[in-house]
């Protein structure tokens, strides 16, 4: 799997910015040896244009600003654990917006710092731009001396049947240390739930380079409770809980190794699920700077 980014300042204001999935997969076929399969698609194209210190206006394809996994955690060399939590489908549809997006800081001193985003989406039935008619915000507060951020989200399905969803997520990176919890809370018609992950870098142990200090420990419990079933929010079918044990270890240069074990409980059938995967991240300019 191969998910590169560009982001490319057209002027001082302007710039685009993209990212795209390319999957191969190899998969045994009997006596025959192997098939492969692929699939190509953007995560995201979008246009940035920033008005002022408080605004930035977006248009294009953009990612659903509701809760934090999509924006800030989906790219795989940010993400500790392989699959994305439970509840992710609840407020971002398809995951991506096809419109208009104004985000920014609404005010911010040493105490706090509060931003905001309100977007629209139009209806997509694009195989490459598929996206659904909504409309929502998202606004967090952040307290940099407790390094903690509070946040609230809202999105409403204009389409089909009119349906609102609503999100609320905390984080919280305790001071002179390296842990970090991350949990979101989110209810849709029909089912809610939440997930909670936490993870600690084990760089005080001979430093992050040590071989203990490049050890991250992750640990993710999620649930999903159904009111009613709908086959089409993406959530599973019954109540279920998981609980996800994951051991990152990271190498030199930016590669790092996930590997994880999860334990689902659910009315449908207990389940493990074993994953190991290898990220390997690197930079480098498209064209020279002036």
């Amino acid at each position: 799997m191969i998910s590169p980014l560009i982001q490319a300042p057209i002027t001082k204001r302007l710039q685009v910015e993209s990212r795209a999935f390319l999957l191969e997969s190899f998969f045994p076929n009997g006596a025959k040896g192997y098939d492969t399969s692929h699939f190509v698609a953007l995560t995201y194209l979008q246009a940035d244009y920033f008005a002022s210190s408080h605004l930035t206006v977006v248009a294009g394809y953009f990612l659903s600003p509701f809760g934090t996994y999509t924006e800030r955690l989906s790219p795989i060399w940010i993400s500790n654990l392989q699959d994305a939590p439970l509840i992710q489908p609840i407020g971002t549809g398809t995951g991506a917006g096809l419109g208009g997006m104004l985000r920014g800081s609404a005010y911010s001193n040493g105490t706090v710092s509060i931003d905001y985003t309100a977007y629209f989406s139009a209806r997509s039935a694009n195989e490459q731009f598929s996206a659904s008619r909504t409309t929502g915000f998202r606004t967090n507060a952040y307290f940099p001396k407790h390094r903690l951020e509070i946040g609230v989200s809202y999105a409403r399905l204009l389409q089909t049947r009119n349906a609102n969803d609503v999100g609320f997520h905390v984080w919280w990176l305790p001071p002179n240390s390296a842990l970090k919890v991350r949990s979101e809370y989110a209810h849709t018609s029909h089912a809610q739930g939440y997930w909670i992950e936490t993870d600690y870098r084990l760089s005080r142990f001979g430093g992050p380079e040590s071989v203990v200090g490049r050890l991250e420990p992750v640990f993710r419990i999620q649930q999903v409770s159904r009111d009613a079933p709908d086959p089409g929010d993406d959530l599973p079918s019954r109540d279920t809980t998981r609980a996800d044990f994951g051991l990152d270890y990271h190498l030199p240069h930016n590669v790092r190794i996930n590997t994880s074990y999860s334990r689902q409980f659910s009315a449908a059938g207990n389940r493990n699920i074993w994953e190991t995967g290898i990220v390997y991240r690197f930079l480098f300019p498209a064209w020279k700077g002036k």
